[in-house]
């Protein structure tokens, strides 16, 4: 498999902006720049490659749970994951998950191993380099 992004800079790094267009059309010609990275706390303005990096983290964890929970014969009803990513002096620090989820049958103590599991092996999770933390809950 091979993904394709596109990604176009314009000007320099303080007052430049840029776009991304996905392949697959998720997104298309999404705005970043200095602004949207560093001074747009609320991301009215566009996203930024921090912001890519916890969603493809979290959605790559949600999917190895799923299929991690349906080899141990459990099917989730609901995984909710939110991802909060930690960028200081020019580095990825950490990466937090807080995952609640919707598992019938299963038990807290098998919920939290097969987690864990699947935190560890996503493909995602694999080529970060920075810690990953996961705080796994049962509704």
């Amino acid at each position: 498999m091979i993904r394709k992004i596109n990604a176009i800079w314009n000007g320099n790094g303080a007052d430049g902006n840029g776009i991304l267009t996905a392949q697959s059309g998720a997104f298309d010609s999404m705005p970043y720049s200095f602004k949207t990275r560093f001074e747009n706390d609320n991301g009215k303005l566009g996203t930024n490659p921090e912001e890519l990096i916890a969603a493809a983290l979290a959605g790559c964890f949600n999917m190895k749970l799923s299929f991690v929970l349906n080899e141990s014969d459990f099917n989730p009803e609901k995984l909710n994951t939110d991802a909060s990513l930690v960028f200081e002096d020019g580095k990825i620090l950490s990466i937090e998950l807080n995952l609640k989820a919707k598992v019938p049958g299963i038990s807290e103590e098998k919920f939290k191993e097969l987690s864990m599991e699947a935190k560890n092996n996503c493909p995602i999770s694999g080529v970060l380099n920075c810690e990953i933390i996961l705080n796994a809950l049962l509704v």
